[in-house]
């Protein structure tokens, strides 16, 4: 009953949220302007842009496929991507994509992949994957601030708010898997607090279950430790995989047939809003990605932004949600087929 008002919930606020974005998009603008606009776009250069989408799937999957193997767990490639496509749906749906590593756990469980392991590789997973933005993030705002003043002006904050978001997510979680005894502690102090306000209810078996949520953690840093290469590779995955994304407005400005604008540069400003709404606590960073596109690269692509916005985030996100449910449900038949075939030999 209970996971079932959790699915309508989220389903509410996806359902939400995207049609209060088309509202605010749309809102006064003349479509015919807006379709004649992306009929007249150079099809061929869309294609490699959702191909980038793919290898951005793709990248996670590796990425498992890689732990999993240095744990002397042998899945094979097609499976890890069906877990990597469940993960990247569930996130898109979900706000601050939250529904993503527990079906990716639910999924790696039906082949018999123990929960702490699984917990442990989608642990290393995030926490690359947070610092690849923070890294990012940092290295734009320390190295080349001439370039955030030109094109991010006003909305700078809003940047330095989503590193600060992501930088302490993940140092709270090194210190969570690194310091298990003082992460341990703190929430401890968190749950007695949250108490004696009466947030939360008092509960006797609260602390045993917190205790054994942190084992997973101890093993993270027990697993980091002796993988600190492994560690590093699966960083420059990271960074591959969301660069590849990152490159989708690149493929969407030269449909346009624009030019002007050298590709590292699109690249970086995409990066900013990756850096900026990661965090949020909506599905997939909806309504906000939107408005920061078009305050960003209005200089990049002129009277034809809007048209601009809607390929680009179509294609690096609404390309990513559909590609990724088509996978999912394809998982959910598989496991499922597979289920009865091995009830039925049996």
């Amino acid at each position: 009953m209970k996971n079932n008002r959790k699915v309508i919930t989220n389903a509410v606020i996806f359902f939400g949220v995207f049609a209060l974005t088309l509202w605010s998009v749309f809102h006064g603008e003349d479509l015919g302007e807006i379709s004649e606009a992306l009929l007249d776009c150079d099809v061929r250069w869309l294609i490699p842009a959702i191909f980038c989408v793919f290898l951005f799937i793709f990248g996670e999957s590796i990425i498992i496929w890689y732990l999993l193997r240095s744990c002397g767990i042998y899945v094979k490639e097609g499976i890890c991507f069906l877990f990597s496509s469940v993960g990247f749906f569930f996130s898109c749906v979900t706000p601050s994509a939250s529904g993503g590593q527990p079906m990716q756990v639910y999924f790696m469980k039906k082949e018999k992949i123990p929960i702490p392991i699984s917990t442990v590789i989608l642990l290393v997973v995030t926490i690359t994957y947070k610092l690849v933005l923070v890294v990012t993030g940092l290295g734009l705002a320390f190295f080349d601030a001439p370039f955030m003043d030109r094109y991010l002006g006003d909305i700078i904050p809003v940047f330095y708010f989503g590193i600060f978001l992501n930088a302490v997510t993940v140092t709270g979680m090194i210190v969570l898997v690194f310091h298990p005894s003082l992460a341990t502690r703190f929430l401890y102090l968190c749950v007695q607090l949250l108490e004696k306000l009466h947030i939360l209810k008092h509960k006797e078996n609260r602390f045993q279950k917190l205790e054994s949520s942190m084992s997973s953690y101890h093993d993270t840093a027990s697993y980091m430790k002796s993988h600190i290469g492994l560690i590093l590779q699966v960083f420059v995955i990271t960074f591959l995989q969301r660069l590849a994304l990152f490159s989708v407005p690149c493929f969407v400005y030269k449909a346009f047939h624009l030019s002007g604008v050298s590709w590292p540069v699109i690249l970086c400003l995409q990066a900013c809003i990756a850096v900026a709404v990661d965090m949020l606590p909506l599905p997939g960073g909806m309504g906000i990605s939107e408005t920061l596109f078009e305050i960003i690269f209005t200089p990049i692509f002129g009277e034809l932004i809007l048209p601009g916005m809607v390929l680009s985030r179509g294609l690096g996100y609404y390309s990513e949600l559909l590609i990724s449910a088509i996978f999912t449900l394809f998982a959910m038949f598989f496991f499922s087929y597979r289920k009865k075939k091995e009830q039925a030999q049996n």
